[in-house]
């Protein structure tokens, strides 16, 4: 994950994804990191997660595609911290894709994420 300013990347991170893996997310519970163009639309301090940040999925191509299939769209899609109490499992936690359709980082990581990027801040998910 690359957090730009001016254009150019000022950090880069190392996640983890949905254990669904990166792809078009069809619908709530299919464990996948959703694609597509979205914004930051709320800070969590406190949550689940050490901090979380949400992600304004779904947006209007992922409600119709939803529709469309007759299922629900799902949401809740944040770039997160660890669980908390886990914070010590650190960098370890990026060995396999465990997030219920998240990006997850590290506390550290989201900690410094949190001071950079405000609410509205675009977020551009791709493979």
């Amino acid at each position: 994950m690359e957090v730009m300013a001016g254009g150019k990347a000022i950090r880069t991170y190392k996640v983890a994804l949905g254990r669904g893996g990166l792809a078009p997310k069809e619908r709530e519970g299919d464990g996948r990191t959703p694609e597509g163009h979205y914004i930051i639309d709320a800070r969590y301090a406190e949550s689940h997660y050490h901090k979380a940040l949400h992600v304004s999925y779904p947006n209007a191509a992922d409600r119709k595609r939803a529709a469309g299939l007759g299922v629900s769209p799902g949401g809740a899609i944040m770039i997160h911290g660890l669980p908390n109490g886990k914070g010590w499992v650190g960098a370890a936690h990026r060995l396999y894709d465990w997030t219920l359709g998240c990006i997850a980082v590290t506390d550290d990581e989201i900690d410094e994420i949190w001071s950079l990027v405000p609410l509205g801040t675009p977020v551009e998910i791709r493979p």
